[in-house]
Order: structure tokens, then C-alpha cells, then sequence
């Protein structure tokens, strides 16, 4: 049975925790791995299996961010009545829009002069609330329903193109703009299908109602998760919708099925949510159970992601500082005019992938115990209202 410590879902915080641990190891990577100003990881003519496995692993943290944050609204308004709910993810939402631009994009790139603005998941879930804020008002089916249709549909979108339109590359063709010689801005993170994401979070909150059987969730879960998978696996070995890019014979077994598993990310193709919304399914209905220290140790940064977030922004950013300085390049170069993977001043920096894993593991170790300090005044101030935005 899921256990329940202080009105928490542990077997959730396990799966936050496990996804913030290896988003970390994503952005490890984007600091310390020589080959990350190269070329993209994921490009299966130039990667090698270890390193497109420690990108594409990382699939698994924006979805599931997005529709664990859908579900958690859904927690939270069992104590609040909908209008409540609705003006505190309005709130919320723009508090994580005023993060992402001021203190996320800063650690990124420790430049004072933010020279370039990146619209990401923190945004992308801001938005996300204050759209969910007025989704909630409506029947939870037509949320559901609308959440299955962009998710299912948003494809049919690909081909529709407005150049230069800042609004439609927000909503869904992610593009770059350099409004001024100092100023650029990416709009990688697309409204749709993100926002349908949250929102059928939104909608299976309701499995977790107290009167809803658990071994009736838990085949829901598994019925959901393995269909999601199978579906994956028949629409990209037809080649025929769900994903911009085609997977092509590149006559090894290894490259090949780095083509396979080369999916769109910006945005988010069908193909590559119906695996890690899936795979996510699969894990919560299968961990409800578990007990020990590992579980403990993962769900403490599971119980304060958002400080973990902001927090391991500039450590890793901070130790990159450090490393480039120790290595010849001058600190200098980690402050960054433009994203990390395309600073061109920063090529012939960097480590093995091994070294990268051992960096990734001591930045997570060095965070445990201030993550485990702030969950634990978390739990004993419940009574201050702004923790509920950190």
C-alpha cells in the first residue's frame, strides 16, 4: 500500500527524486563531457552508445516534471476549494516565470549582462499553471479529453511554419531570435503539447483518492504504461506519424538503434512522451511498496525539487568555473555569452565520460545534506505560506 508520511505519497517522491538525480547528470554532461561542444549527443552518425544513452536517459525528467507537477495540483486542491486551487497556480506560475528569467538563466550562464534568455522547463511549466488554473474550472473530462488531443494531435502541427513569428515558435515551432547584438533569446521549451501534459496529471490525480481501490490503480498503471510502450514501439517501426524524424538503417546494430531512439525533443513528439509518460506509469504503479535507505535517500530530493533545481544550477556551474580554471582555460570562458553546448570559446574543454559520472556522483552527495536540511524545515514550518514556492 502506498505509505503516506505527513499527506505525502512517497512512492511520487521517490520518482521526483530519481528524476531530478538524473537531470543532473544531463547538465553534468553539458559542463564537464569534452564532447558536448561538438556535437549533439543524441546525432547517432557521430555518438557512441554511452554517451547517447546518458542524453537520452534525461527524456524521462521534463514529462515526467510536467505531469508530476499536474498531479501535485490535483493533491493540493483536496485542501482548497477550485477557486483557492485556481489563484495559487496562477500565482505559482508566475513565480516560476520570474525565476526562469532572472535567477535559472543566471546560473546558466553567470553573465550580468544576460546577454541571452532561455524560455525552459521552468517557464514552460509556469505557463503551464496559469493555463491549468483556468483548465481546472472545466469537467475533468473535457480536460482529460483536451490533454489526449494535443498530446495525440500535435504533430499534425509539424509542417505549419510562421518565420520569425515569436509567438507561434513559443507555442510550438521553437526557434531563436537576436533581437540586438547583445540579446538573444530561445524559445526551445513550446506551450503545446507541454501544457496537456500537466493537465492529464492533473487528471490522474484522481487514482489517489483515498476511496479508489490501490490494486485497481496499480493494473490502470500497468495496463496504461505497457500499452503506451507497444504503441511506441509500432508507430516509429512505421515511419509514419508521431515524430518529425524518421530512425534510418545505418548498418551497425548500435547505430541503428541510436536511430531508432533518436526522437524529437523541442517540441516534445508524441513518440518521445508515449515512453517516459509510460515508463513513469510503469514505475508508480510498481514502487509503492518499497522501503529501505536507497528509496529514503532519492525521495528527500524528490520532497524539495525546486530547490534542488535552482541550487545544482550553480554548483555544477560554480565546479565548471573551477575545472576551467584548473585546466588552462581561464574562468573566464564559464561566463557564458550564449548556451553552454554552443560556445565555441570552450572547444578542447572538458573530460571523459567516466570523469563526468564521478563529478555527477560527488555533486549529488554534496547535495544531499542541505537538500535533507531544507525538507526537514519544510516539514516543521508547514505553517509559512512561502514555502509552498520553493
Amino acid at each position: 500500500m502506498t505509505s503516506l508520511t505527513k499527506n505525502r505519497i512517497e512512492s511520487i517522491d521517490l520518482l521526483k527524486g530519481l528524476v531530478m538525480v538524473i537531470m543532473a547528470l544531463d547538465h553534468t554532461r553539458d559542463y564537464f563531457h569534452y564532447s558536448a561542444n561538438f556535437f549533439d549527443p543524441t546525432d547517432p552518425t557521430q555518438s557512441t552508445l554511452p554517451i547517447f544513452f546518458t542524453r537520452w536517459i534525461t527524456n524521462f525528467c521534463a514529462p515526467s516534471f510536467s505531469f508530476l507537477a499536474g498531479l501535485s495540483a490535483f493533491m493540493v486542491g483536496k485542501r482548497k476549494t477550485i477557486s483557492e486551487l485556481s489563484g495559487f497556480l496562477f500565482k505559482r506560475g508566475l513565480w516560476l516565470l520570474f525565476i526562469q528569467f532572472t535567477i535559472i538563466n543566471f546560473g546558466w550562464q553567470f553573465d550580468i549582462q544576460f546577454r541571452v534568455d532561455v524560455f525552459s522547463v521552468i517557464a514552460v511549466l509556469g505557463i503551464s499553471m496559469i493555463i491549468l488554473a483556468a483548465l481546472i474550472h472545466l469537467p475533468r473530462t473535457f480536460i482529460l479529453i483536451f490533454s489526449c488531443l494535443l498530446i495525440f494531435g500535435h504533430n499534425l502541427l509539424d509542417n505549419i511554419h510562421f518565420p520569425n513569428s515569436f509567438l507561434w515558435a513559443n507555442i510550438h515551432d521553437p526557434a531563436s531570435f537576436n533581437f540586438s547584438d547583445n540579446f538573444k533569446y530561445y524559445a526551445d521549451y513550446s506551450i503545446i503539447p507541454w501544457i496537456a501534459v500537466m493537465s492529464l496529471g492533473y487528471c490522474f490525480g484522481s487514482f489517489y483518492e483515498k476511496s479508489y481501490n490501490i490494486a485497481g490503480r496499480k493494473k490502470v498503471f500497468n495496463i496504461i504504461g505497457i500499452s503506451a510502450i507497444i504503441l511506441f514501439i509500432i508507430l516509429r517501426w512505421s515511419n509514419t506519424y508521431g515524430d518529425p524524424i524518421h530512425w534510418t538503417n545505418l548498418g551497425s546494430m548500435p547505430k541503428t538503434l541510436m536511430s531508432f531512439l533518436q526522437l524529437s525533443k523541442y517540441p516534445p513528439s508524441l513518440l518521445f512522451l508515449l515512453v517516459p509518460l509510460g515508463g513513469m506509469l510503469l514505475f508508480m504503479s510498481n514502487t509503492e511498496e518499497l522501503k529501505g535507505k536507497a528509496v529514503n535517500f532519492f525521495s528527500t530530493f524528490g520532497r524539495v525539487p525546486f530547490f534542488f533545481y535552482i541550487i545544482h544550477i550553480y554548483v555544477i556551474h560554480s565546479l565548471a568555473m573551477l575545472f576551467s580554471q584548473l585546466s588552462g582555460f581561464g574562468w573566464q570562458k564559464m561566463v557564458l555569452p550564449d548556451v553552454i553546448w554552443l560556445s565555441t570559446g570552450l572547444k578542447g574543454y572538458g573530460f571523459s565520460l567516466l570523469v563526468v559520472y564521478a563529478i555527477w556522483i560527488g555533486i549529488i552527495i554534496l547535495l544531499y545534506p542541505l537538500c535533507k536540511m531544507f525538507d526537514k524545515y519544510k516539514q516543521t514550518h508547514k505553517e509559512k505560506w512561502w514555502l509552498s514556492y520553493l
